[in-house]
């Protein structure tokens, strides 16, 4: 018997670290995204065999599992790569058959998924991984997301919608809020790729080590902006407020924004998206603007009507 289940990707356009203090986030599901194909068989000797897929449709991972105990374990004769990788996903896994065993038992499990994006741009190869199995298992998919990678939960939100979002964390417990998102000068928004991977984790573990003197301050400020670019009506205005959001989120980290260090002489408006220092920035700009990145040695740029999903919300 065979399942399939698609989980789209995501960007953090506000509110990045602070969405994990209470901040009311702008998030945008993105056209890429991840499925997960499971296929179930009836067999004498269980076992559980994982494949992943990029987009060149290239095996980037493979796993074995014995399914013979209470635990998933590695099968020592699997010839795996990526061992961090593989121990997420036994670490997934079991938690799935710690809620519903009945999923495992007197079965074979063969995992496939295939990613629609390039595995260092970040859009959440993790997140969209979690959704599809919590789909998959039927669980709650932030339960399996607090018992695995952690994190505000904006991206799982993202995963499971089809429109952009407002995102909030109340008492660790995620409130969400379908908006209307369309600038009428999105053809002068685009976004960059950084050429290399920022590490979640490690980004929030950084933003925990800062002084929060002007905690609650900040956090005022940023649901502030968020509302104010929903309701921007200009370019101008836009490039205001993603600068403003810049400079305060530098100061709380104690880190220069992304147009200082890479971009000083950049004309339009550049924000980092999700965490800094790595991933996609949005930039602000026309068509030949696009060229200044391109002879910085940056290639990968999308437009935004090309990268953000924008349907009508789901029932």
């Amino acid at each position: 018997m065979e399942h399939k289940f698609y989980s789209n990707g995501k960007l953090l356009l506000t509110g990045e670290y602070f969405v994990l203090d209470g901040a009311t986030a702008l998030a945008l599901p993105t056209t890429y995204g991840q499925d997960l194909l499971v296929n179930s068989f009836t067999e004498e000797k269980t076992s559980i065999n994982w494949k992943s897929y990029d987009t060149q449709q290239n095996c980037w991972f493979s796993l074995r599992l014995k399914n013979d105990s209470e635990n998933l374990k590695l099968d020592n004769n699997a010839n795996f790569t990526e061992e961090k990788t593989a121990e997420r996903i036994v670490q997934l896994l079991n938690f799935l058959k710690k809620e519903n065993s009945a999923l495992f038992t007197d079965k074979s499990l063969s995992f496939t998924t295939h990613l629609g994006f390039n595995r260092d741009w970040g859009l959440g190869s993790s997140s969209t991984l979690i959704a599809n199995l919590a789909k998959w298992a039927k669980i709650n998919p932030y339960k399996l997301l607090k018992n695995s990678f952690g994190g505000s939960g904006y991206d799982i939100a993202c995963a499971m919608r089809d429109t952009p979002i407002l995102y909030t964390l109340q008492h660790e417990n995620p409130v969400i809020e379908s908006v209307t998102f369309k600038p009428s000068f999105a053809e002068k928004l685009f976004f960059v790729h950084l050429n290399q991977k920022q590490d979640s984790r490690e980004a929030i573990a950084h933003y925990r080590k800062q002084k929060a003197e002007n905690h609650q301050k900040n956090l005022k400020a940023i649901n502030k902006i968020t509302q104010q670019l929903l309701e921007s009506k200009t370019l101008q205005d836009f490039e205001k407020l993603l600068d403003l959001h810049e400079k305060i989120v530098s100061a709380a980290l104690n880190i220069s924004p992304i147009k200082q260090r890479l971009f000083h002489d950049y004309p339009g408006s550049i924000k980092s998206l999700g965490g800094w220092g790595g991933d996609f920035i949005l930039a602000t700009g026309n068509q030949e603007q696009k060229e200044y990145f391109l002879e910085k040695g940056f290639p990968t740029i999308i437009d935004y009507d090309k990268m953000i999903l924008n349907k009508k919300s789901l029932p």
